[in-house]
């Protein structure tokens, strides 16, 4: 038996106005799921329509009432986490362990927004004693929020907290193949945590069905995508016509640098874990390891060994999970391929475990790789690490930085002027000093190059979400 799931629009569920839905389906099986609405321009207009009646009284509020409502929807997920780890873990095919780790950063993003509320103030400038000058940093008014499938809450707390905190409107375009937490926590925040009606609404669909007419909306004055590169050209492009403010977080082909001084045990385990973690699934992922010449041979051996004796998750524990859509599954197998043609040589991993019947494969390490070929150079959103060696400092950060992408970037040492050093020379949003990944809520996050512009996270993310105004009085 499957569900069908229509739009959540004003406070409601609302069916689309073509009365078409779509299957999602399950990564671990292959097979179908629920069934979401499909979309279209018309639920688009009526989604922001929406959004757009309700910003006024919202951004009213004062700010500590609207942080209030954050706070009462961080602990409303943290109620129902066991629900929202099920289905998560059944859309995505991630452990639902894993899953649990999502779920509570979710909370954490509206709780740590929550608690900035009151920290969204403007200064004053001094032009002199007959001049009151000053600045406010004011809501843009309704923003349009895609978010992509691989961690669908926790993508979508750390644009949505945010954005409503400083005085926003929300319609949110959820992946296709991810639809549904988003729409239950959507009608959470409505109907348990105060949220007024129509200041978060959820359409469902592809991205050319609404994705496309959302960025185009008239009423839609800002845009944040996290995505594919493909698309977030697209989306740039249609906001460049319309001339509104874009956050783009896109891919990425980060390095992850292992000095010959760096604890070799601690490298080890933190490499796989950067390639491995969600199944490679994450745009931050460190798929290109870079090491020291005089150990190459002897990490290799290690991570070999320690990416050897990964498994696969029972479901509830941690482990390996499956790829979450079947294009996924299929494009790591070709990147697989295409890395012997190119004349990289499989250390481990890569084929299909026999007792699995959805989109699952073992992580694959490749060395005799040069940072020219494709499967260095060319994101593939799966558990796939290049293993390459560099002579000096300087040859790391060359290599490091010899790439379209500029997301997040890693180093393992234990001499901190180093540390510093090689961090200040490497172009990357995010730079992770003997741990892969770090971080939290709290801190900025966002791409350098083809990775993306604007920042996601942290007090920064307020600066994005919010435009300055500055009001100059003659006294």
């Amino acid at each position: 038996m499957t569900t069908q799931w229509n739009h959540y629009i004003n406070g409601d569920f609302v069916a689309p106005s073509s009365g078409e839905f779509i299957y999602e389906f399950v990564p671990t099986t292959g097979l179908q799921g629920d069934q979401i609405a499909r979309g279209s321009a018309a639920d688009v207009d009526r989604a922001v329509s929406s959004a757009a009646a309700a910003q006024p009284a919202w951004n009213a509020r004062k700010p500590i009432e609207r942080g209030r409502v954050l706070l009462a929807i961080a602990r409303l997920i943290r109620a129902n986490a066991a629900a929202f780890c099920a289905k998560e873990a059944e859309e995505t095919g991630k452990p639902v362990k894993m899953a649990a780790f999502e779920i509570e950063a979710c909370a954490q993003y509206f709780e740590y927004y929550g608690g900035l509320a009151t920290a969204i103030q403007g200064e004053t400038i001094n032009l002199g004693p007959n001049y009151h000058a000053y600045t406010t940093r004011e809501a843009f008014g309704v923003v349009g929020v895609i978010l992509p499938w691989n961690s669908p809450l926790n993508q979508a707390g750390r644009a949505i907290a945010p954005a409503l905190v400083s005085g926003n409107t929300v319609v949110v375009k959820p992946s296709e193949f991810t639809s549904i937490t988003m729409l239950q926590l959507a009608e959470m925040a409505v109907k348990e945590a105060g949220l007024p009606a129509g200041v978060l609404n959820v359409i469902t669909g592809t991205g050319k069905e609404i994705g496309e007419p959302l960025v185009k909306h008239p009423l839609i004055r800002k845009v944040a995508f996290t995505g594919s590169v493909r698309a977030g050209k697209e989306i740039g492009k249609l906001a460049a016509d319309r001339i509104i403010p874009l956050s783009l977080e896109l891919g990425g082909k980060s390095p992850n640098i292992v000095f010959e001084d760096a604890d070799l045990d601690r490298a080890v385990a933190g490499s796989v874990f950067a390639f491995t973690v969600n199944t490679g699934q994450v745009c931050l992922a460190g798929t290109r390891c870079l090491v020291h010449q005089s150990i190459y041979q002897k990490f290799a051996k290690k991570l070999a060994s320690a990416v050897g004796a990964l498994e696969f998750s029972d479901g509830e524990n941690f482990g390996l999970g499956p790829l979450t859509t079947k294009a996924q599954y299929e494009q790591v197998h070709a990147y697989n391929k295409l890395a012997i043609q190119e004349g990289a040589e499989q250390l481990v991993g890569g084929d299909v475990p026999s007792d699995k019947a959805g989109w699952y494969v073992r992580p694959t390490v490749f060395t005799n790789v040069n940072n020219s070929m494709r499967i260095a150079r060319e994101e593939i959103f799966g558990p796939v690490l290049v293993l390459m060696p560099f002579k000096d400092e300087q040859e790391a950060v060359v290599i490091a930085n010899d790439s379209e992408y500029g997301l997040a970037a890693g180093l393992w040492t234990s001499d901190l002027a180093r540390a510093h050093r090689v961090a200040a020379q490497l172009e990357a949003g995010q730079v992770y000093v003997n741990e892969y990944p770090s971080g939290g809520v709290e801190t900025p996050f966002g791409g350098f190059k083809q990775s993306g512009y604007g920042r996601e996270k942290g007090l920064e993310a307020l600066h994005h979400y919010t435009q300055t105004k500055t009001t100059i009085i003659r006294i």
